[in-house]
């Protein structure tokens, strides 16, 4: 941390520099005596990554007027991502009549492309300083993207971060190798604690973090824990704070308004988020989640939990439609989820293909690559039922999880060959001339 500590003095220094540079504009000694003493005031109270702009730098939280009546509101955040994050047509082929598909590219939200999680992390880890946190703990799947978001935030902030990552009977006892989100999170120094699917199963992941919690305190540190996926109560304004993002967007920006807004669902925070703050905003889309983990019930009930934890007084079922099983064909079943959470079938693989092939945006095979088949499977089959909607989707990022399937991916991947020369091409000898 050294070179950070030098850097942040550099900071100082420079904005000591610009503040006499600002000074000598000025002739008269009793305005440069005022502007030197608002100035230096300024400095003073300004911590060196404020005067670059705000990037990490803690900040009060000013929530949007139509969630007043929220409790508990945060005080403050760190700011984190980078946003607002660009919204823009996304030309998907074979749409219906007057179906608009428009995408907000919140895998552009920085932090090593961290996508969604960086919404959540400026919430929780403000609440974690606040607590004097010097370590995080948080839980979640080997190419967990909100375990390497949570790490790179931690760090950037000089707090430690361990993360008990679920993986299968037979390698929990291995090195977990270097693909993915595990290079991320070890080149920023997380501790990578493993347990098999089977202990995750058995134990949960609360239990499981409580148990290391215990430990580091034992240890004499001070943890903070972080939900799977970052999704508790005070997680959920990160999307709330979205969709003011959105309104904002839609007003300013190209003057389109959203009928619909569709995006993964895979712990429970986004979607609530999403959907309260729609509901009470002026957006009042209709909010559809696509499962890629567990069953629908299981998530009105948990994010009717994030709910209830806000004092909202809403009722999770009348502001969003949290989709699994799409259509029924004889005895064929299409669900969101596919196989499983993180088990990409050949089909979602060559959607995620094609889809980068035709529109230049790549998907995650976890998350939005799930989400986007099975809205557009959905579209596809029920026509009439999207008709001139104009659709929001949410690219919630996990690019890196892409690095975990590049054998699935090889034999469908082609466009090479050695380039053919002819015998007339002039050629270079060994010190370049030509012969």
């Amino acid at each position: 941390m050294s070179s950070v500590l030098h850097l942040r003095g550099l900071f100082v220094s420079g904005a000591a520099s610009a503040s006499s540079a600002r000074v000598a504009r000025f002739s008269s000694p009793d305005k440069k005596k005022n502007y030197v003493s608002s100035v230096l005031m300024e400095d003073r109270e300004a911590k060196p990554i404020d005067l670059v702009g705000g990037f990490l730098a803690k900040k009060p939280y000013n929530p949007p007027s139509w969630v007043s009546h929220l409790n508990p509101i945060p005080t403050h955040i760190y700011s984190l991502g980078h946003l607002p994050t660009p919204i823009h047509k996304w030309n998907v082929p074979n749409l219906p009549d007057d179906t608009e598909i428009w995408i907000k590219r919140d895998d552009l939200s920085g932090m090593q492309l961290s996508g969604n999680k960086v919404r959540k992390l400026e919430f929780l880890l403000s609440d974690a300083v606040a607590h004097g946190a010097d370590c995080v703990i948080t839980v979640g799947g080997i190419q967990s993207n909100h375990c390497r978001a949570t790490a790179v935030a931690a760090r950037y902030l000089n707090i430690d971060c361990y993360l008990i990552l679920r993986t299968s009977k037979t390698l929990v006892d291995k090195d977990p190798g270097l693909t993915g989100n595990l290079l991320v999170e070890r080149l920023v120094g997380a501790k990578v604690e493993l347990v098999s699917k089977e202990e995750y199963a058995n134990i949960g992941s609360v239990a499981l973090a409580d148990l290391l919690k215990e430990r580091l305190i034992s240890e004499g540190r001070k943890p903070y824990v972080i939900p799977v996926g970052g999704s508790n109560s005070l997680g959920s304004w990160g999307y709330i704070e979205a969709i003011r993002e959105i309104e904002q967007q839609t007003k300013c920006s190209f003057g389109v308004y959203f009928d619909d807004i569709a995006v993964a669902c895979g712990s429970g925070g986004t979607i609530a988020g999403l959907a309260l703050g729609s509901t009470l905003s002026n957006l009042k889309a209709k909010v559809h989640a696509f499962s890629v983990c567990d069953d629908p019930d299981y998530f009105y009930n948990y994010c009717q939990g994030l709910l209830d934890g806000l004092q909202a007084g809403v009722d999770m079922h009348d502001i969003v439609n949290i989709q699994d099983l799409l259509r029924k064909e004889s005895f064929y079943f299409f669900q969101a989820k596919g196989l499983g959470y993180a088990i990409s079938t050949a089909e979602e693989l060559q959607f995620v293909k094609d889809t980068a092939a035709e529109t230049g945006v790549i998907l995650d095979p976890v998350y939005s690559g799930k989400a986007a088949y099975a809205l557009l499977k959905d579209i596809s089959a029920n026509p009439t039922k999207w008709k001139g909607r104009k659709i929001l989707f949410i690219h919630t990022g996990g690019l890196l999880g892409l690095f975990d399937k590049f054998e699935q991916l090889a034999p469908m991947i082609g466009n090479w060959g050695k380039m053919e020369l002819g015998e007339s091409i002039p050629r270079k000898d060994g010190i370049g001339k030509m012969f």
